[in-house]
């Protein structure tokens, strides 16, 4: 983002209270982008206090709530509040995978007065991992980052009709060059660890598909989708040197496990996605929520034909 876009819309904060943490995102930002259709510049505001947080958004939703239809300086914004714990709670566990969904995709930070840039490895790690295990043997940079954006969006029903149905590629293709600036340490990690070696093939990364690999990328996850995983699969308990029992999910192939914790995702982007719509429609008021709909679904119809 370049400096002078950077301060203008920074320059939207001073009209909200103060935050703890901003960021901003959107396919306007991004000239690189594929996707020439004229977005929102779109927004998300997390802030520590609860006072701009509606009882919509907490009980109804996923505790965020989006003012779609902001008019600011010859703009369209849609920017969003949360508390701030929320944010981090879904950042280290993925209780919701809403916020933590987008923030693995690149974003410009406005404001981090907490580091959440460094929790947010936390949420990297574990989308590698979880990429890693849908993914096959041999494959490309581009396909790690299609999957690891992909992760968000399973499940999620507006992908039935309100969105486009290229949008991760479009992401992907349109900010490639950030995906790899986000996702290179993690990348390095996992290659120390034997568990991912670069090629000069054309598909040119190569992932240890091994059992004791991919027990090693399922204990990456966050605790709760480990949880849920357990329930499904089963679970085992083993004693550390220090004493302490830890419970590991039992793992049979690297299939059932893949199998397993995608049918948990998509299971949980499903219901927050549903939330979530519910509640904007609620919060925004009909007219609004309608309005904001037709176009996300002209959008779809439109990669459609």
């Amino acid at each position: 983002m370049e400096t002078s876009q950077r301060d203008e819309l920074a320059s939207f904060l001073t009209v909200l209270p103060p935050v703890d943490f901003c960021c901003v995102y959107g396919s306007t930002l991004h000239p690189n982008n594929q996707d020439k259709v004229n977005h929102y510049a779109s927004w998300m505001v997390h802030l520590g206090g609860a006072r701009l947080i509606t009882q919509v958004a907490d009980k109804v939703g996923v505790g965020v709530h989006f003012n779609p239809f902001v008019s600011w300086n010859d703009r369209k914004l849609k920017y969003g509040v949360v508390r701030m714990n929320d944010l981090v709670q879904d950042i280290l566990d993925w209780n919701r995978f809403y916020l933590s969904g987008r923030l693995q995709k690149p974003v410009h930070l406005l404001v981090d007065n907490l580091d959440i840039q460094d929790v947010n490895s936390v949420n990297k790690r574990a989308a590698v991992s979880a990429a890693l295990l849908l993914l096959p043997s041999k494959f490309t940079e581009e396909d790690l980052y299609a999957k690891i954006c992909s992760l968000s969006y399973m499940g999620d029903l507006r992908m039935l009709f309100a969105e486009d149905t290229n949008k991760v590629n479009k992401i992907v293709k349109g900010q490639f060059d950030l995906f790899q600036s986000m996702y290179k340490p993690f990348l390095e990690e996992c290659e120390t660890k034997n568990l991912l070696r670069f090629s000069s093939a054309e598909t040119n990364l190569v992932q240890d598909s091994s059992l004791s690999s991919s027990r090693s990328l399922v204990s990456s996850l966050p605790a709760s989708v480990r949880s849920q995983m357990r329930k499904l699969l089963g679970e085992k308990k083993t004693l550390s040197e220090t004493g302490r029992v830890s419970r590991e999910v039992c793992i049979g192939s690297r299939e059932e496990a893949a199998k397993c914790m995608e049918k948990v995702m998509k299971r949980r982007v499903m219901v927050s996605s549903a939330r979530q719509a519910v509640s904007g429609f609620l919060a925004a008021g009909a007219i609004n929520a309608t309005v904001y709909l037709s176009q996300k679904m002209r959008k779809a119809w439109n990669s459609r034909s």
